[in-house]
């Protein structure tokens, strides 16, 4: 399925797609914000750098929750939607009644998965921005690769006797 082609791109292309895509010379998304007059820069505003990671996100996990959708969807039985129907239920009534219980479990466990999957996002900020060098990548790990090296001192080692 096209749709899921997103999920094959590893994460530094992504991180490359979107900083193409978000550039006001020659990205579509920043070109056509700045027509419509919105001075859009994701790597000078922490704030466009929060909803270009987010809408970069999203964009890069949608097909994974469609296809759990999907498959939720698909392991209904008939029997509810043909007694749905004999009670004369609304679509509106299905979908409360019938798909939205059923799917429960389902859609818990794309909301866990993409929930604990948002603590481990690094790649795609951190190439998005620049390596944060204009604004700080907005990830729970973003200096966490320089902490070791940062309070490492190697004078201070003890020395073997």
């Amino acid at each position: 399925m096209i749709v899921s082609l997103s999920l094959l791109i590893p994460w530094n292309v992504v991180g490359t797609i979107w900083q193409i895509f978000g550039r006001t010379d020659i990205g579509l998304m920043g070109a056509a914000l700045l027509g419509m007059g919105i001075d859009f820069s994701y790597t000078g505003n922490p704030v466009h750098a929060w909803l270009t990671v987010l809408l970069m996100d999203v964009w890069h996990w949608t097909p994974l929750v469609a296809l759990l959708g999907y498959a939720g969807l698909r392991s209904i039985p008939d029997a509810y939607y043909q007694a749905a129907s004999i009670d004369g239920a609304s679509k509106w009534d299905v979908f409360r009644y019938v798909q939205l219980p059923k799917m429960r479990g389902v859609l818990m466990i794309a909301v866990l998965l993409r929930f604990m999957d948002s603590f481990m996002i690094y790649t795609e900020p951190f190439v998005l921005t620049g390596a944060g060098r204009a604004i700080r990548p907005p990830s729970c790990r973003s200096s966490s690769h320089k902490k070791p090296w940062v309070s490492l001192t190697w004078d201070r080692l003890p020395r073997s006797p």
